[in-house]
């Protein structure tokens, strides 16, 4: 069987090592010209192409490079196809780290500071104390998990948001959407790590915004598909919301004149926040072949109906 790679030349030579020393038995490929579609079993990438499903006619899995799988929803693919997307802990750690990060800025007011420093004024700002300050997290999936106990040390209050109820330990959970109205009246910050899907495009508009309380902020470290830019900008210059921090865009870069690259109450990063690990996840990869090997569901499954 064939595990056909189409990534980054660094990214394919730790998968090559990994698949060398683990899975001797499965042929690892990294060049399409080089392989018979029809031998591919395993196909992994970021981008795919339009024909997928007709030019690999025997694929029985195909893995994303990344968390995100929802460009690769529209592929046609057969029923028998799973579709895998990527959990693994680095890609995990880096969100982690960059949600915290991101929290403690807002917390403590970061962006009026630098806006003070540039401005060359020396003010003290009001505070809050972190047991006052309420953190909500729009997605409970493995990254929204891990981002919220990463949190739980700092004494915030911490909530989650699902489709689906859920039960966290230490978390107010919510669900739905009048679980959702509930939770955006009682956030301070707001950090949204949906997937993409039909229902979740374009949530984070003027509607969702009007629902936070004033003076509440934004990290948006989802898909870009989610935010509408002149909604948050429109949020922000009113005073409604105090600050946020965007990390992914549509498109992305934004066009030089957005004003968004300049705006005093954003901090933009361009699509950061994580990334795929390629050790750790080669090794997560080799497992889940092993699982399915087994017979047994791999991790990171998608539910082509739900799309995550």
């Amino acid at each position: 069987m064939t595990f056909l790679m189409v990534s980054y030349p660094e990214r394919v030579a730790v998968f090559r090592e990994a698949f060398a020393r683990s899975l001797p038995d499965v042929e690892f490929v990294s060049d399409p010209e080089q392989v018979a579609p029809e031998k591919v079993r395993y196909l992994m990438a970021w981008t795919f192409p339009e024909d997928l499903a007709e030019r690999y006619p025997n694929l029985e899995a195909v893995f994303c490079v990344g968390a995100g799988i929802d460009h690769v929803l529209n592929a046609k693919l057969a029923p028998s196809v799973k579709l895998i997307r990527m959990i693994e802990p680095g890609l995990t750690t880096l969100m982690r780290d960059y949600v915290v990060m991101s929290v403690l800025a807002l917390h403590r007011r970061l962006p009026a500071y630098l806006q003070l420093q540039r401005e060359h004024k020396w003010v003290n700002l009001d505070f809050a104390w972190a047991d006052q300050r309420r953190v909500s997290v729009l997605g409970l999936g493995e990254l929204g998990q891990a981002s919220l106990n990463a949190l739980k040390p700092f004494g915030f209050q911490l909530a989650g948001w699902s489709r689906s109820p859920r039960t966290l330990e230490g978390i107010r959970c919510h669900h739905g959407p009048e679980g959702l109205k509930e939770m955006l009246a009682a956030t301070d910050i707001l950090i949204c790590l949906l997937p993409l899907t039909p229902e979740t495009r374009g949530i984070l508009n003027a509607d969702l915004f009007a629902q936070l309380p004033a003076g509440a902020s934004l990290i948006q470290v989802g898909r870009g598909e989610h935010l509408d830019h002149d909604a948050l900008l429109q949020a922000l210059d009113s005073g409604h919301l105090e600050a946020a921090f965007v990390d992914v865009t549509v498109p992305e870069p934004l066009p030089a004149e957005h004003p968004m690259w300049s705006h005093p109450k954003v901090i933009l990063t361009p699509h950061v926040a994580a990334h795929t690990r390629a050790d750790s996840a080669a090794a997560a990869t080799i497992a889940n072949l092993r699982r399915m090997m087994a017979g047994e569901t791999p991790v990171g499954l998608v539910d082509l109906e739900r799309g995550y």
